[in-house]
């Protein structure tokens, strides 16, 4: 039998793939060095929550010395104090907690309509070409009509009651739930959808189990924007004929010029808003624990 040699000379030394280049042997090869891995740095949670409250509390500076300093009348804006006793007065001597509620309800019915139908609609449109056929071209249609604009017809189809306003807000967070639940199940990658029907999944199992979970950051943003457009399809709702709530109180404090009311009422509206934002974060870190240190530090 013919042993075959090779040109290689038996005094060259192999690399190990065990053990890693010596500095001195990358630089003779061109200067390249190892690559340094940056951690990133974390804040503390109180440099965090300081870095949050910083705008607020300089809006809140800027609004006490323009109005105490009289630059701002008080018929045009009123001044933290006054501000404070609407407050405490509408509280103490009035439905406040009351009318804080059915606002919150109406919101939050729309939304669990609104956001369901759009949820359903988005996979279905985003998984099948079928429902791509029946439904996008109509739902690209009906996002282009502003909700204010419907207030007369619903009041017309649905009546002044608690109905329309709720519809209202429903048809007013469909669409952002719709789009982004769309592109986040189109935009799964299709090579782990297949992979997953090679291990027998099919239909719902498939859905539940695979692409709800990659479209989920994407859905949850739907939500995040549906909640906050709750809030201002809101405003609008409440002025078909309301006998409680906060748009309740609006138009009463504007037909009787009390402006720290309407301040009030402003400033109950942005606490609705950013606790509807908080809710989904929180929801976002239950449902997706490995997305909290996305971003970039």
């Amino acid at each position: 039998m013919t042993i075959v040699k090779t040109g290689l000379s038996s005094d060259v030394s192999r690399p190990t793939l065990d053990a890693p280049p010596s500095p001195d042997h990358l630089q003779g090869t061109g200067g390249l060095v190892r690559p340094a891995v940056e951690e990133p740095r974390q804040r503390s949670r109180q440099t965090s929550l300081a870095i949050r409250t910083l705008l607020p509390v300089i809006f809140f500076v800027l609004w006490w010395a323009l109005t105490d300093s009289g630059v701002i009348g008080s018929t045009a804006l009123s001044s933290p104090g006054a501000t404070w006793s609407a407050f405490v007065t509408l509280l103490l001597h009035q439905d406040l907690m009351g009318d804080i509620g059915v606002s919150v309800t109406r919101a939050g019915f729309g939304l669990l309509i609104g956001g369901g139908v759009g949820l359903i609609l988005g996979v279905t449109t985003g998984l099948f070409t079928l429902g791509e056929e029946l439904f996008d071209s109509s739902m690209q249609m009906v996002r282009t009509i502003p909700y204010p604009v419907l207030i007369f017809p619903f009041i017309i189809w649905f009546g002044i009651g608690e109905t329309a306003k709720v519809l209202l807000i429903a048809y007013a967070t469909l669409i952002p739930m719709y789009i982004f639940t769309f592109n986040g199940v189109r935009n799964v990658d299709r090579r782990i959808v297949e992979a997953a029907r090679s291990f027998g999944l099919r239909g719902r199992r498939l859905v539940r189990s695979v692409v709800i979970p990659l479209a989920l950051p994407s859905i949850l943003n739907g939500l995040r924007l549906s909640a906050g457009v709750s809030v201002v399809a809101l405003v609008f709702a409440e002025t078909i004929n309301a006998n409680q709530g906060i748009g309740y109180l609006v138009s009463q404090a504007s037909s009787l010029q009390q402006v720290p009311t309407l301040v009030v009422c402003i400033f109950i509206y942005a606490i609705l808003g950013i606790s509807a934002d908080v809710i989904v974060r929180i929801i976002e870190r239950l449902a997706m624990p490995w997305r909290r240190n996305v971003a970039v530090r």
